[in-house]
């Protein structure tokens, strides 16, 4: 059976495959329920793009939360005022001025991308990503 690529990180050329994206947000899935996220709330996601955050994002709909993304650019103000309109408890970042922010708004529970257990405990396929290799072949 073929693999089959969901994703090919822009910035590392790094690629997710689907199996992995299932693996990872399950996993992921579980920690954010362990962190109390439950059907209905909102998870504030603060990531570049790329496969963690597609790895968050799936794993916060299989918690049966609500995703409320976050520009990773944006600036502590800006994100604090988001943040805050939101009305989320839970947010998903590495982001250091979305750490910031968070300091002073409703967020209570902030997780890292390593905290989710699973988007980096699998390797993320780098073959593929050549010029005489087209993604999507």
């Amino acid at each position: 059976m073929e693999e089959r690529i969901v994703m090919v990180d822009s910035g590392t050329g790094l690629k997710l495959t689907e199996e992995q994206l299932d693996e990872r947000s399950a996993v992921a899935t579980v920690q954010l329920r362990r962190r109390g996220v439950r059907e209905g709330d909102t998870v504030l996601i603060c990531l570049p793009l790329g496969c963690d955050l597609m790895v968050a994002a799936a794993a916060v709909i299989a918690a049966g939360g609500v995703i409320c993304p976050l520009p990773a650019e944006l600036d502590a103000v800006a994100l604090r005022d988001r943040m805050r309109a939101s009305g989320a408890r839970v947010m998903i970042s590495d982001v250091p001025q979305a750490l910031d922010a968070a300091d002073e708004s409703p967020v209570r529970i902030i997780m890292s991308v390593a905290d989710l257990g699973a988007l980096h405990s699998y390797p993320v396929s780098r073959e593929l990503c050549t010029e005489s290799d087209p993604i999507g072949h």
